[in-house]
């Protein structure tokens, strides 16, 4: 098998082999009436264009609409961006190596943040509360789904391993609030911000490509992670710890209140100054995430380059972005 070429490289008259993601897979018609498959072929780097002519309907029949497939075929220069002519196309069950090639996916060591999640609610003080991180630490394919799974399918964090770099985020934000506000219960606040969003790893589906599970079109996060928390804090009652009900009113408080704002699919307001916190925090960080992946570019000279010093209007920050870190240019 050739070495995998990512989108983003591809060359004139280059030949492609190998898994990539497919998406909005049709069946089209030429204009002599003969049936062609078109489609978008992408990987973590990109997308492009994808035709295969002479196809039959037979062959389309058997592809995904959007998931993943293994090609043969050769690129060509099309209308000013690069587009693969299919040879060969088969659909694929990528593996989770596989999928790491093919989805976006954190920058950040996996193994490493969750350790540190793991460290930091081992050394949350308030008993109940640490046995009830113990019952969902201890719940293995859930934690496995934590470590891979995107916070959300556009906004923000929308890559593999986002879910967990998103809470560790907040984790690490919590070490520098909590101590501005000694009256604040530190262990409600981290216990919130670890299970605030827990629910996404059921709700959202990364294994054929990002997308919302028939629980998450049915039930969601939020409806989830209400039940994810009364069912490990049964379990820790039958291990001898158990959840006081005003600790655990308040941590569903949290989960149904973090979105803030109703029209944000809140459905609560957060009104104790814990779920304040938790609804605040989570909110800063997707924002400015948010904000940084459509302005600032690694290279701080290139901002400016990708298309005049703002963005487009980014609907979920309701303005347009400057892109620019005002240090970094000469304007004189």
């Amino acid at each position: 098998m050739p070495a995998r070429t990512f989108i983003h490289d591809l060359q004139p008259a280059q030949l492609v082999e190998g898994i990539y993601a497919i998406h909005n897979c049709q069946l089209g018609q030429t204009k002599a009436g003969k049936p062609y498959i078109k489609c978008l072929i992408a990987d973590r780097s990109g997308k492009t264009p994808g035709r295969m002519w002479n196809a039959s309907e037979q062959l389309f029949r058997t592809l995904p609409t959007d998931g993943f497939v293994h090609l043969e075929g050769q690129t060509q220069p099309y209308q000013g961006q690069m587009q693969i002519i299919i040879h060969q196309i088969a659909a694929a069950n990528p593996s989770r190596d596989d999928l790491h090639q093919l989805l976006p996916c954190t920058q950040f060591d996996v193994d490493q943040m969750f350790t540190e999640v793991c460290d930091r609610l081992e050394a949350l003080t308030h008993p109940s509360l640490r046995a009830l991180a113990k019952q969902f630490l201890d719940d293995l394919p859930l934690m496995d789904r934590f470590r891979q799974a995107p916070a959300a399918m556009t906004v923000h964090h929308a890559f593999l391993g986002g879910l967990l770099e998103h809470t560790l985020s907040l984790l690490r934000l919590a070490d520098v609030f909590c101590p501005l506000y000694p009256q604040l219960n530190r262990d409600m606040v981290v216990f919130g911000l670890f299970i605030h969003d827990l629910g996404k790893c059921q709700e959202l589906t990364w294994e054929h490509g990002f997308a919302y599970s028939d629980d998450g079109q049915l039930v969601g996060h939020i409806a989830q992670g209400i039940l994810w928390l009364q069912r490990k804090a049964e379990d820790s009652a039958a291990q001898g710890q158990p959840v006081s009900p005003a600790i655990l009113r308040v941590l569903q408080h949290m989960i149904l209140s973090h979105h803030g704002r109703p029209e944000f699919g809140a459905l609560k307001i957060p009104s104790t100054p814990e779920a304040i916190a938790v609804s605040m925090l989570d909110n800063l960080d997707a924002k400015l995430h948010i904000a940084l992946a459509a302005s600032r570019m690694d290279d701080p000279a290139k901002t400016v380059e990708q298309g005049g010093n703002f963005t487009e209007k980014i609907w979920s920050l309701e303005t347009r972005i400057y892109r620019p870190d005002p240090t970094t240019i000469n304007d004189s």
